[in-house]
């Protein structure tokens, strides 16, 4: 089988998305699955080593870390004859996607897509709120072209449905254990940082205000207010970093964290504080349930799919401060509430792997392209017929 996937970007840890990419690329290195990455942003030659191909494209005029695919590639195209894949694979909702739609349609090739970045909802957050429908219609045309959209939680999906969007396949991402895990603590991890004896809150992703981190903000002031004998501490980076530390002085920013620093600062603090609404699964925060933390989370978008409220973590009100502060103060002074939740996030986690979700979707292109060699082009109108739902 030969894969061919189409992203937004892959350069290593831009962000959650990335992630699950490399990550998804190992297992078909493990199953000697032949696949490419067609994308505008590449890593480093060094960083290299999977077949990638590089797209032209423009800047993006929302981020300026990111590119947007120039349609008509003819390129893509000569790369694409030359592979012979089985299997389109779209990451991302853009021209590219586009692309391989047209050249899948033209050469009888299934064309499958991973709703990863919930675009329609981040309008409202750059004062877009009337394209809000537009992105709807836009992401309804392009999905509906695909024989299979995998979305990572069942709140996604049925929000997806609800607006018109078909062929939708439920498989949740997993974990890493051996990188995520109680194992990595540090015991001179707070000291070097000068936090001995606090409380630890902990935020982990790209700093957009698409992550609800004004909320985050009010939160942490609302607390500030009342204690100190908690710290926030934030691994990330993105454009609003100056903003968030003028809002949140005493907050500490570590920037962007892979690897074992990344490993070692979940699992050495110790609530997990989590306000977006955006997120089709929300990969940080398993992330941060199987190194041991309790996760406090937004009772909307897709973390709210996966954590059991007051068993293996706490929802708070959507956009609300004063519920997520009261939440994460109930934590702060029920040490043994706290653990109770933690062991409980850590136990969910644990079967939540990879491998389990991958060979979902492995599973998912065997069914396709058995679909595709049994009906004809002009009776493959239905590949919902195949879904298993």
């Amino acid at each position: 089988m030969k894969i061919a996937l189409f992203a937004g970007t892959m350069q290593y840890g831009q962000d959650g998305v990335t992630r699950v990419l490399y990550r998804l690329s190992d297992y078909f290195k493990e199953k000697h699955i032949d696949h490419v990455f067609f994308s505008p942003i590449l890593p480093e030659e060094k960083d290299r080593n999977i077949p990638m191909y590089q797209v032209p494209s423009t800047p993006s005029l929302l981020y300026s870390d990111y590119r947007l695919a120039l349609p008509g590639q003819k390129y893509i195209e000569e790369q694409l004859a030359e592979f012979k894949p089985d299997v389109l694979h779209i990451n991302s909702p853009c021209t590219l996607g586009y692309n391989a739609i047209k050249y899948g349609r033209k050469h009888d090739i299934p064309v499958v897509a991973t709703y990863h970045t919930h675009f329609a909802s981040y309008a409202k957050y750059h004062h877009l709120t009337l394209f809000e429908n537009l992105g709807w219609s836009y992401f309804r045309k392009l999905y509906n072209k695909c024989d299979r959209v995998y979305v990572p939680s069942q709140p996604i999906l049925d929000e997806l449905r609800s607006h018109g969007i078909k062929n939708l396949q439920y498989v949740p991402h997993g974990v890493d254990l051996e990188i995520f895990s109680p194992s990595h603590f540090s015991g001179p991890w707070k000291s070097k940082l000068g936090i001995e004896g606090k409380t630890v809150l902990l935020f982990v992703g790209r700093l957009v205000w698409e992550k609800d981190l004004k909320t985050l903000a009010k939160t942490f002031q609302i607390l500030s207010g009342r204690r100190n004998d908690f710290v926030l501490v934030i691994a990330g980076d993105g454009p609003i970093r100056k903003e968030l530390q003028l809002m949140m002085p005493s907050a500490i920013f570590l920037g962007n964290q892979r690897g074992k620093d990344l490993s070692t600062t979940y699992a050495s603090s110790d609530i997990f504080a989590f306000p977006s609404t955006t997120e089709t699964f929300g990969n940080v925060t398993l992330e941060a349930m199987a190194s041991g933390l309790p996760p406090v989370c937004a009772n909307e978008g897709g973390a709210s799919g996966f954590i059991r409220d007051g068993i293996t973590g706490l929802l708070v009100a959507p956009r609300d401060p004063a519920d997520m502060a009261m939440k994460i103060e109930y934590l702060l002074d029920h040490r043994e509430r706290r653990e109770n939740i933690a062991c409980e996030a850590f136990l969910y986690s644990q079967q939540q792997t990879w491998e389990s979700s991958f060979d979902k979707i492995l599973h998912s292109y065997d069914e396709i392209i058995e679909g595709y060699d049994y009906f004809s082009p002009l009776k493959r109108s239905s590949p919902s017929l195949l879904i298993n739902k």
